[in-house]
């Protein structure tokens, strides 16, 4: 599965010797063990169905110990597709990804009005120069 994902059950119950059922259920047990974590759509850049808006917003908050209620917040917002704890002057890096601006706003709007946050500094992407799946950057790091 972790060279083919999108294998189907029947070859690979060939492959392993065991039934399509049987691997069938093993892949299920996967899934609630956490082990296998979810499906991801990757979208094309030139596709207009794809199109968003994608904007990094640096958030302080006015306790960083005591700020699991903003954490808490972000994660409840769909469009926050990173959210990251950092050292430094700032607090959190927050990447939002929305189908339009307005849409980036409201939820900028939210955030800066959150108890807890103190302040934010936000920018736009104006073009994307990288973007490397997940499988890419992992083998450039391995020796």
């Amino acid at each position: 599965l972790s060279r083919n994902a999108r294998i189907s059950h029947a070859e690979l119950a060939h492959r392993v010797l065991l039934s399509r059922n049987a691997v069938r259920q093993r892949i299920e047990r996967l899934e609630r063990q956490g082990h296998i974590r979810g499906y991801t759509i990757v979208r094309d850049e030139d596709s207009t169905t794809g199109d968003f808006v994608s904007a990094l917003v640096l958030v302080y908050r006015q306790d960083r110990l005591r700020g699991g209620e903003v954490l808490a917040a972000l994660k409840r917002i769909p469009e926050v597709v990173i959210c990251e704890v950092l050292s430094g002057d700032f607090d959190l890096m927050v990447r939002l990804e929305a189908q339009s601006l307005e849409r980036i706003r409201g939820i900028w709007e939210d955030i800066a009005q959150m108890p807890g946050v103190s302040n934010t500094v936000t920018g736009f992407a104006l073009s994307r120069v990288i973007n490397r799946p997940r499988k890419e950057r992992s083998a450039e790091s391995e020796p």
